[in-house]
């Protein structure tokens, strides 16, 4: 049976095909060397390996059981499993062992329950390349469906505690039964018996369950398969694809073509695609100028006038784009500004936006300074930036950096001045591939900047950073990306300001470059205010190196800190009002009941 992704499920997992086989013994021996080598898992459990290599977990409770062998596709390997163990069967259950005899009869008898009315599921095990995929959430679910379907009013369970094993059960409306907990050297870990009523419903995972106990007849009566899959030939990639140019990831600057070097490049055979909207574009700068123009042909006229006789394919500038091949045709630069910040006008007038673009931004970090980046480039602020950061962008950095999957591997400084190059080509940007050390962090701050954006990791990054903006009188904006947290520090105004507000004492830069990992993460707490973060990125801490790999960031928290950097920044080149501080826009409270100004309808 083929789990397809209906609609309304609760989440889009991946297609599993699943079968099932009771009573059947011949599967069970690569059913137990499967589940035994998983369990296993590298020597983290020892006893599940003999002298000899090999695998065991002999159970009585394999004759009479459920069996259910999770696959991506019907001739592929086995990736996930579980057991689900029925009164009929008469074989004691993995909970009555572990309790004993008595005490497991207490507990049916404080639950009002008979043997006959509990089931158990056991031996969850899921291969680690299927891991955090959903498999365990859907083999789960099938067995507690699959135990409604059959009857049972209880299920019973063992459950491991190590790696939030319980938590997980929790989940599908079981709960720890007290006074059970114990270590159990076979799994190297405590254990604590589970119990599930099923009046109760199987909590948020309930429609999922339901699901799949409708399905259950269906699983079952498809049969087994063959628990070993059949080897699969190994097969070349293809000549072509071996043979494909790999992309350019270290240049970012657009070539900028006048009509007289058009000719040439088009030769070349660098010319992937043309754009060319010239005319659209110096519509849109007539009716810029001119608001209240609505006639076609005097908007024609001052088009001509605009021209003054150039022919429109050679007039302003020819954009080349080195890493996509694309030639983009576009006004020129004074123009093209005014056009493309003409919606900003009634917020920021023409006057501030050419001062806007007489600045020079510096940021440091571009994964959430991505979006800082993004932002001013949008709205116009700053003409020259200097972007430093020495990471890759990853794969794990899509669900917040705006980017596409042809830019995996690309450093993050570069693929921000790509976009922001793809925004405006006029924009004067240098990166630092290589980030900022003590070696380079001279050459950053050299050229002059206006205003520094610092969204590093790094302690030692964040302290020099800071010690050369205030050396210089810099003003420095960061955002936390948590809570809404923004930090303004007006060292332009402010020479003599502590760093991070004081909350590091008379930190130095220099005593931070051989942190060992707990002191980064003691002196990221300071930074931060331990008291004042959210309960979310206070629980991920303690699972950092655990069950989390890196800090819990999302889009839109990304995007908010992008705007309130762009909001702060504006406001300080601009001589506005906005102090040096910690500030918190903090959605959670925004978006509260008590803050909706039409509670109880509109008035």
């Amino acid at each position: 049976m083929t789990h397809l992704n209906h609609p309304g499920a609760e989440s889009a997992t991946p297609d599993w095909h699943v079968t099932a086989f009771r009573g059947d013994r011949s599967p069970l021996d690569a059913v137990r060397e499967l589940r035994a080598r998983i369990l296993f898992d590298h020597g983290r459990r020892p006893d599940f390996r003999r002298a000899d290599g090999t695998h065991v977990d002999d159970q009585a409770l394999d004759f009479g059981a459920w069996h259910f062998i999770a696959r991506r596709s019907p001739a592929g390997p086995p990736l996930g499993y579980i057991r689900l163990s029925t009164p009929d069967a008469g074989v004691p259950y993995q909970s009555r062992e572990f309790l004993g005899d008595e005490r497991y009869e207490e507990l049916l008898a404080a639950e009002g329950l008979s043997e006959a009315d509990v089931f158990e599921h056991s031996r969850l095990v899921v291969e680690h390349r299927a891991r955090k995929l959903g498999l365990g959430q859907y083999l789960n679910a099938l067995a507690v469906g699959a135990a409604h379907h059959l009857g049972a009013r209880a299920m019973v369970g063992t459950s491991g505690t190590k790696d939030g094993q319980d938590r997980f059960h929790e989940r599908f409306g079981f709960r720890p039964v007290p006074g059970t907990r114990r270590y159990v050297p076979q799994y190297t870990e405590d254990v604590v018996i589970m119990l599930h009523r099923v009046a109760g419903g199987a909590g948020r995972h309930h429609d999922l369950v339901t699901r799949l106990r409708d399905e259950f007849p269906v699983i079952a009566a498809a049969g087994a398969t063959p628990v070993v899959a059949a080897p699969q030939a190994v097969r070349a990639a293809p000549v072509t694809l071996a043979d494909a140019p790999a992309p350019d990831r270290d240049v970012w600057q657009p070539v900028l073509h006048s009509a007289d070097t058009l000719t040439a490049l088009l030769a070349s055979g660098d010319v992937r695609e043309v754009h060319d909207t010239i005319d659209d574009q110096l519509t849109e700068l007539v009716r810029s100028r001119e608001p209240a123009c609505r006639d076609a042909a005097e908007i024609d006229r001052l088009k001509a006038d605009q021209l003054d006789g150039v022919p429109p394919w050679a007039y302003g500038t020819w954009a080349w784009y080195p890493w996509s091949g694309r030639l983009v045709h576009v006004l020129p630069r004074e123009e093209f500004r005014l056009v493309r910040t003409d919606r900003n006008r009634g917020r920021i007038e023409r006057p501030e936006q050419r001062r806007l673009f007489g600045k020079r931004i510096g940021i440091i970090g571009l994964s959430v300074g991505n979006s800082a980046a993004l932002t001013f480039a949008l709205e116009g602020i700053g003409g020259a930036y200097q972007l430093a950061d020495f990471d890759d962008f990853g794969l794990s950095n899509l669900n917040r950096l705006r980017g596409g999957v042809h830019d995996l591997g690309v450093n993050k400084a570069v693929l921000s001045a790509r976009q922001m190059a793809e925004i405006d080509p006029y924009l004067d940007i240098e990166i630092q591939r290589d980030g900022l050390n003590p070696d380079t962090i001279d050459e950053f701050f050299r050229g002059g900047i206006d205003l520094l954006v610092e969204e590093c990791d790094t302690p030692w990054v964040k302290i020099a950073a800071r010690e050369y903006a205030r050396d210089l009188g810099i003003p420095v904006v960061m955002d936390c990306n948590d809570r809404g947290m923004l930090d303004v520090e007006r060292f332009d105004t402010e020479p003599d300001r502590p760093l991070l507000h004081g909350l590091l004492g008379d930190v130095k830069s220099v005593d931070l470059l051989e942190l060992g990992h707990q002191e980064k993460v003691d002196l990221i707490l300071a930074m931060v205010d331990a008291g004042r973060i959210s309960p979310e990125l206070a629980a991920s801490f303690g699972e950092l190196g655990r069950t989390l790999s890196s800090w819990p960031q999302l889009a839109s928290g990304v995007a908010l800190g992008g705007a309130l950097c762009g909001e702060a920044a504006r406001r300080i080149l601009l001589g506005k009002p906005c102090e040096s501080g910690r500030f918190y826009t903090d959605l959670e409270q925004q978006l509260h009941p008590s803050r909706n100004v039409y509670a109880g309808g509109a008035r």
